[in-house]
């Protein structure tokens, strides 16, 4: 039943993702050109030149990517755990998850920077684009709430659900730990190798702090301002500084 489980929601989630990425890398690979002449745009128009329907469409993709973890809440609480707080994703210690969180934002944030245009200059990664939004009012907060849905998403249920009924099956800590950041890994294979091994290193790195203290809160912390930074801080500079690749 829990292996029946973990498919089925990995399956309506991120292992969809993971096979989606892997097609989409395997697209990129045989195109001609190499991949740093190719592009991956993460929050795209959904309507050009149509900016309510585009909000509509922008909010509709955030709230709906997040239904799995509704669904694992509910399997969660079906196991009488307490739903998301078994796995520590709760307000109880909001100062700890957002402390832990922001230093583990700034040590990953940087070398995951460097490493993406060490492996686009090295001909291993595609550009990535990480908005291409209209400039309207609703750009920042939609960018902001994206890398929020992004954080939630991928630690409850790479992290906290997987690596916790991956134990109740009996794996050892260290194949959990493998299992999860590979996937971690695969779903950004769509922006090439780089992409691949950084977000694996970054997946063992939570992992690991998941397993120190049982809390996702500080992983989404994480997470979220990473992804914030990348999202704000790409739309404040490209185009404006040489060394960042605009696709």
């Amino acid at each position: 039943m829990l292996r029946n489980e973990i498919l089925i929601v990995l399956a309506l989630s991120l292992g969809a993702s993971a096979v989606s990425a892997l097609i989409s890398f395997i697209g990129s690979l045989t195109k001609p050109g190499g991949l740093k002449h190719q592009a991956a745009t993460l929050n795209a128009s959904h309507a050009p030149g149509r900016p309510w329907l585009d909000l509509a469409w922008q909010l509709f993709g955030i709230a709906t990517a997040l239904v799995p973890v509704v669904l694992v809440a509910h399997l969660l609480m079906r196991e009488r755990a307490g739903g998301l707080r078994a796995i520590g994703f709760d307000r109880r210690r909001p100062g700890f998850d957002l402390g832990v969180g922001t230093g583990l934002a700034a040590a990953i944030g940087g070398s995951g920077l460097l490493l993406y245009l060490g492996a686009r200059a090295a001909g291993f990664n595609l550009t990535v684009v990480p908005e291409a939004l209209p400039d309207v009012w609703w750009k920042i907060p939609v960018l902001i709430a994206s890398a929020v849905q992004n954080a939630v998403l991928e630690e409850v249920i790479v992290v906290g659900y997987l690596l916790r009924r991956l134990g109740q099956l009996g794996w050892t800590p260290w194949a959990a730990v493998a299992v999860s950041s590979v996937l971690r890994g695969s779903y950004h294979l769509y922006q090439g190798i780089g992409g691949f091994v950084g977000n694996m290193v970054m997946g063992v790195i939570f992992a690991l702090v998941y397993r120190r203290w049982g809390r996702v809160g500080p992983l989404v912390a994480a997470h979220a301002l990473i992804d914030i930074v990348a999202f704000l801080g790409y739309a404040l500079l490209a185009g404006r500084v040489p060394w960042l690749p605009t696709g």
